[in-house]
């Protein structure tokens, strides 16, 4: 009798066998691309990657290819698409210099947590780690870029090119999310071959999580009487979640650069850093969503008294800077989810604390009036961004008052650039956000320093259409190194800088420029730049600004500083 689980593998495997097409291996990876819903390549071309671009033609309407003027800006688009999306994106670059172009900004995704997918040339495959002097030839650029990802591989024929592509994608949101990159050598990407079928999006394996660490951590949270909830990266998309447990616990919810926007910033309990330094202060628990908490930990202090409930995305987090009373591993929003419906059964009843953070609301807004000339602008901003307009700040004076004092309203709207903090990414970061979100104006704040490190993507604005506003600070300095220089040494070096004129530098590649020498003024040139939808660039001439380092770097309020 015929066992009919054997024909049935029989069956599979014919069928199997049927569904392999001859293709090469970048087809082969673009229609992995597109079947995993990444339909935009931020990219720069090259000898290399001919092959690769001759698939992205042949993709047609299916596929856009947005080309940079550079490889670092190419690569700070997929970032700010990824950051705005929450989505995978990706990059294609060259090797070796190119690669090494792109570097600066593959290394904020990880450190940003970005799903950016780096897909990288590389000599002929024969030729690789013979250092034999190719084109673009780089020592073991296999090691160097694994030391900016969580992931890489490098396709070496058609047959893998799919699933290895496939399995590139799912890693970046695998545990901690982060960017991925592939690698595929000059001859490789024409090779036709047979290809099985294109492996379809699966979603990740959640880790489950243990009852007992969420009955342990509703336990501490439940009989704290002042709970402090800390709002990092990986709460974004946890919002409804940290605002219900906000209500529930009466608890203040501190966010500074990558949290801002969890809980709205309309509501008194949302908090900023100063604030949040008291409170941390004062707390006698504190729920830590997504962030790695390193300013409480190495500026404020610890100690025994003070019991931290973590969520982050992988185990390795939780321990590196001091050991929580409990840590869940997973997603934000579904671990938070069943934590609400476990405090639902242990919290207690607590004084309402509203009136409370609005005084205390009210005393921190007259510290940072020290910072009046950055608030009046951010006023400006504010005034004129709508609710979901996205905000990309830099590292410049704008920037970090932003931090402390623009008010955020909803997730993704305000993308800063995390722990590499690195001048310069913003303009191109902002351009692949619009690019990615034309829904809503995004707007890019610069000073005049930072500004020219990608300034010439504004030709990559045109290009493409893409209507972003940028608004450059002009005060003719790195002026954070200036006042550092003035401050601590008494003499200036390296720190002035030569500056076009900026309204004429927009208009030469055919954007609008405009010019605003106050706040009343720029809030005229924003609204005028978001009604047009066009490639902008408003100059705003400033002097010396304020401090606002006392406000950021603050002494321990308990216990003993984790160094």
């Amino acid at each position: 009798m015929p066992n009919p689980q054997k024909k049935s593998q029989k069956t599979a495997k014919s069928s199997a066998k049927t569904v392999e097409t001859e293709m090469s291996t970048a087809d082969a990876t673009v229609a992995t691309l597109l079947t995993h819903g990444i339909d935009t390549v931020y990219a720069l071309p090259g000898v290399h990657n001919d092959h690769l671009f001759d698939a992205f033609a042949r993709a047609g309407d299916h596929l856009k290819v947005v080309h940079a003027r550079h490889e670092q800006g190419a690569a700070y688009m997929a970032l700010g698409a990824a950051l705005a999306t929450a989505k995978p994106q990706t990059y294609s670059v060259v090797p070796g210099p190119g690669f090494l172009n792109s570097s600066a900004a593959l290394l904020t995704a990880y450190g940003m947590n970005a799903p950016v997918l780096a897909m990288v040339g590389q000599i002929p495959a024969a030729a690789i780690g013979r250092s034999q002097g190719h084109l673009h030839e780089i020592r073991d650029q296999a090691g160097i870029i694994a030391r900016l990802v969580d992931h890489t591989s490098r396709i070496d024929q058609p047959a893998e090119a799919a699933a290895k592509t496939a399995k590139a994608i799912k890693s970046m949101h695998q545990g901690r999310p982060g960017p991925a990159a592939l690698e595929c050598a000059i001859d490789v990407w024409g090779q036709r071959g047979k290809v099985g079928p294109i492996p379809e999006p699966t979603p990740p394996r959640a880790p489950r999580i243990d009852e007992d660490d969420l009955r342990r951590a509703a336990k501490i949270l439940g009989k704290a009487e002042r709970v402090l909830i800390v709002a990092g990266g990986g709460a974004q998309d946890a919002s409804l979640e940290v605002t219900l447990l906000s209500q529930m616990l009466q608890a203040p919810v501190l966010s500074y650069r990558r949290g801002k926007g969890v809980l709205d910033d309309r509501d008194p309990f949302s908090v900023n850093l100063p604030l949040g330094r008291d409170l941390w202060g004062e707390a006698d628990a504190v729920l830590a969503v997504g962030t790695r908490l390193l300013t409480p930990f190495t500026q404020w202090g610890m100690d025994r008294d003070l019991k931290i409930v973590r969520v982050d995305a992988a185990a390795s987090e939780p321990e590196r800077l001091h050991k929580p009373a409990v840590a869940m591993i997973g997603d934000s929003a579904p671990i938070l989810r069943q934590l609400i419906d476990a405090l639902a059964r242990t919290n207690h009843n607590r004084a309402p604390r509203r009136d409370e953070m609005l005084a205390r609301q009210a005393k921190m807004r007259e510290g940072l009036a020290k910072l009046a000339p950055q608030l009046a602008f951010l006023d400006a901003i504010r005034s004129e961004l709508p609710e979901d307009g996205i905000f990309v700040d830099e590292v410049t004076q704008l920037g970090f008052a932003a931090r402390l004092a623009l008010p955020i309203y909803k997730p993704r709207t305000f993308l800063s650039p995390g722990f590499q903090d690195n001048l310069g990414w913003g303009y191109a970061t902002a351009l692949g956000a619009q690019h990615a979100r034309p829904d809503v104006p995004v707007l890019s704040i610069n000073g005049d320093g930072g500004f020219m490190y990608t300034a010439n993507e504004m030709a990559t604005a045109m290009r493409h259409r893409i209507p972003l506003t940028a608004v450059v600070f002009v005060d003719g300095h790195f002026g954070n190194v200036k006042r550092i220089q003035e401050e601590q040494f008494g003499r200036l070096i390296a720190c002035d800088l030569a500056n076009p004129d900026f309204v004429k530098f927009a208009e030469s590649f055919g954007a609008t420029g405009r010019r605003a020498h106050s706040p009343a003024e720029l809030k005229i040139a924003l609204r005028e730049s978001f009604t047009a939808r066009e490639p902008t660039l408003i100059e705003v001439p400033v002097g010396p600004m304020p401090s606002p380092w006392e406000f950021i770097m603050m002494p321990p309020v308990r216990g003993k500083r984790k160094s």
